[in-house]
């Protein structure tokens, strides 16, 4: 006899993910960053290299993230700018080609919440605070079931290292120091 058991629950007037480790799903994770140029401009790429899993706790506030992200995988639309991305000039993927994200503490209220972690980017790391929301639970044609997460934040990229950037005649800087990141997962819950 087989135990059905279901993917949500709800917690205080509020449905949440079930108890469980939540695999991201690499086709449908979008993590995208959106910084200036010529401080005017939105520049806008991704990466689509991203795997990890969200454990979902009993407690939600016991709950925890752990993402790697692929930087040679970054996609901006404009080959010349990707390259250059990669280049030692920024991201340096040959040296660094991994980014990830792992979580210290999750502030929750309702179906949205605080998760603070510990983010390194180019072989330095800092505390983020990721802006999180549960937008919802489907089950797929193939009977798995998908919890959906975004999350929003805003790094000054100096602060891991990535500082190269042309001072404008004019004023300012040809690149905005300050990048907002924006994360759309699909999540998969695993086997018991």
């Amino acid at each position: 006899m087989t135990t059905v058991t279901s993917p949500t629950r709800t917690v205080r007037g509020h449905v949440l993910p079930a108890p469980g480790t939540w695999e991201i799903d690499p086709g449908h994770a979008d993590v995208s960053f959106v910084g200036r140029h010529f401080m005017v401009t939105k520049v806008r790429g991704r990466f689509a290299g991203v795997t990890g899993a969200v454990v979902i706790a009993e407690d939600i506030e016991d709950s925890r993230v752990e993402v790697t992200i692929d930087m040679a995988s970054v996609a901006s639309g404009n080959p010349t700018r990707d390259d250059h991305l990669r280049s030692a000039e920024l991201f340096d993927v040959e040296r660094f080609p991994q980014a990830t994200f792992r979580s210290t503490k999750v502030v929750w209220n309702g179906d949205r919440g605080t998760v603070l972690g510990d983010l390194t980017i180019h072989g330095v790391t800092r505390a983020v605070p990721l802006e999180v929301a549960f937008e919802g639970h489907a089950r797929d044609p193939w009977g798995g079931d998908r919890a959906v997460f975004s999350a929003r934040t805003r790094v000054n990229r100096e602060d891991f290292g990535v500082t190269w950037n042309v001072a404008l005649e004019a004023g300012g800087v040809l690149v905005s120091k300050e990048v907002q990141i924006e994360i759309d997962l699909e999540t998969v819950l695993g086997n018991a």
